[in-house]
């Protein structure tokens, strides 16, 4: 099943006190399918955070389509209306970076169970499936109450992990998920990821460590400063 069709995309930055544009990708063509994973690889500064963001519309794309196969039927994410995309992030589409998202006073299991308990189907069992996620990724349980504004970069991105990962998606973007992380944590990562994977999850990742998803990717695209090389 075709889950994302990508086609000619491309974005660029106008800074205005150079009163020019830059860009950061351009042509940029693949598709995906459900269970696949396609790595993202190429030099700092090619836009391949960048692409991430133009799919999960941080960032509005300048040219070329995304066409997402919803589960109430296909749409550009490259033109689709705001409240569209919202709809999308509640439940088909996550992005999962580096930097945690935390607000004042809220503990880590709430931080983590909030997703689980908007669906009312895992609500009875929120606090159990997220204390296992947070024991998978060696978060101590006597730290779980805690506030996550207090904890160390390695554990707030631990955290930042398991909030974005706990409901299934049916794209995932993952945007150097593992860099402060130690190799066990990486570890509990993978293992999670190919779960999802099996479950039919389609995954777009940059990664700092590639070599520990090596044995989960289905293709590669390389972003290069004038085109990209997919295969």
């Amino acid at each position: 099943m075709t889950i994302l069709e990508v086609q000619g995309l491309s974005k660029q930055f106008y800074v205005h006190h150079l009163r020019r544009a830059i860009p950061a990708f351009a042509g940029v063509s693949f598709t995906l399918r459900a269970s696949e994973f396609v790595l993202v690889r190429g030099a700092n500064g090619v836009g391949k955070s960048t692409l991430l963001r133009c799919l999960y519309r941080t960032y509005l794309p300048t040219g070329g389509s995304a066409l997402y196969h919803a589960a109430g039927g296909p749409i550009d994410l490259a033109r689709a209306a705001d409240v569209d995309i919202v709809a999308l992030r509640r439940g088909e589409i996550g992005h999962v970076t580096q930097f945690l998202r935390a607000r004042p006073r809220v503990s880590a299991l709430d931080l983590v169970t909030e997703p689980l308990r908007a669906r009312p189907e895992q609500a009875p069992e929120a606090r159990r499936i997220a204390a296992e996620w947070l024991a998978s990724f060696g978060l101590k349980s006597d730290i779980w109450e805690a506030y996550p504004t207090t904890f160390s970069g390695g554990e707030q991105q631990k955290i930042n992990l398991v909030r974005a990962l706990i409901v299934p998606r049916r794209l995932l973007l993952l945007d150097e998920p593992t860099a402060s992380l130690d190799a066990a944590a990486r570890a509990a990562l993978v293992t999670w990821l190919a779960q999802l994977k099996a479950q039919g999850v389609a995954m777009i990742g940059v990664f700092h460590h590639p070599e520990d998803i090596r044995d989960l990717v289905d293709a590669e695209l390389y972003l290069e400063r004038e085109h990209h090389v997919a295969h």
